[in-house]
């Protein structure tokens, strides 16, 4: 009985062990079937929505809110209806310059596919095609991340402070040690106006 527990055992590790190694020689099995490679579905669903897309982290994660989740967090941050409506128009606005941002990025992508799909690829329309890609990722980027710019200048310090908090970044607490405000550096000015 034990005997037969334990050749069921190794066999089910075995198995596990080929399982695993097999994923590992196929990570892209199936993707090629995608209509842009470096996209998935889901990527292409956010980008073609306006959604962040996590292109502004850098922002996010060192003392500068986005818009989308200062209006979610509204209440928690007492934002004033002037505050507000600052910030719908800064959401709205951003939304707008990232679904067409993210259109022509999304082109720019399946543009590269194409190149290799030709059967001819060059060294030339690879590099034009990526630059061209990069270009637009870079463009989409940018619009995020300078909406965050917008809505922190709407924002007390305070605020700034609770979204942290709410949204689970170092504690939202004051950084002693580096005398700013738990962003490495890039907490606002005292006395600066919002």
């Amino acid at each position: 009985m034990m005997r037969a527990a334990a050749i069921l055992l190794l066999a089910m590790t075995a198995a596990g062990g080929a399982a695993a190694q097999d994923a590992t020689k196929r990570p892209y099995a199936g993707q090629e079937k995608r209509a842009v490679t470096m996209l998935s579905p889901a990527d292409i669903a956010h980008i073609e929505a306006g959604a962040g897309w996590g292109l502004a982290k850098s922002a996010e994660l060192n003392g500068y809110p986005g818009p989308a989740h200062v209006l979610e967090l509204a209440d928690k941050l007492e934002i004033t209806s002037a505050q507000r409506e600052h910030v719908t128009a800064i959401f709205q606005k951003m939304q707008a310059a990232a679904i067409e941002t993210g259109k022509n990025y999304i082109s720019a992508e399946a543009r590269v596919d194409a190149v290799f799909r030709s059967g001819e690829a060059t060294a030339e329309a690879v590099a034009n095609a990526v630059a061209e890609a990069a270009q637009w990722r870079g463009q989409l980027r940018l619009v995020h991340l300078n909406a965050h710019l917008e809505t922190a200048k709407v924002l007390s310090e305070e605020q700034r402070r609770r979204y942290d908090h709410l949204r689970g970044y170092a504690g939202g607490e004051p950084d002693t040690k580096r005398g700013h405000h738990g962003h490495g550096g890039h907490g606002m000015p005292h006395g600066r106006a919002h």
